[in-house]
C-alpha cells in the first residue's frame, strides 16, 4: 500500500523517512518529493509498505510530532488526470 505523508519537516530526506516507518515493518520505498528547480523538499512524500504494516503505521504516525511538525499520514489516492496547462507546460 502506498501512503501519503504530509507536513514533513524540510530537513527530512528519503532515508530518515524510511527509518521513521521501519519501526512498523518493511519499507519497500520511501520518497520525499522535491521541487524540480531548487531541489528542496516540498514537505511531503510517499511510503510503500505491506497493507497490514501500512495500516499500523497510519494509525500510529498520523498526527505524530516529528521535529515540531504534526505529520499527516494516510492512504495515497491515485494521481488525478489534470487538464493541460494553458501555456503548454512551459515555464517562462
Amino acid at each position: 500500500m502506498e501512503m501519503f505523508v504530509g507536513n514533513l519537516p524540510y530537513s527530512m530526506d528519503d532515508s530518515k523517512l524510511s527509518e521513521l516507518f521501519a519501526q512498523f515493518g518493511n519499507v519497500e520505498k520511501a520518497k520525499i518529493i522535491k521541487d524540480r528547480d531548487s531541489g528542496r523538499s516540498k514537505g511531503f512524500g510517499f511510503v510503500t509498505m505491506v497493507d497490514e504494516e501500512a495500516q499500523k503505521a497510519i494509525a500510529e504516525l498520523n498526527g505524530k510530532d516529528v521535529e515540531g511538525r504534526a505529520i499527516k499520514v494516510n492512504e495515497a489516492r491515485p494521481k488525478e488526470d489534470r487538464p493541460p496547462r494553458r501555456d503548454g507546460g512551459f515555464r517562462r
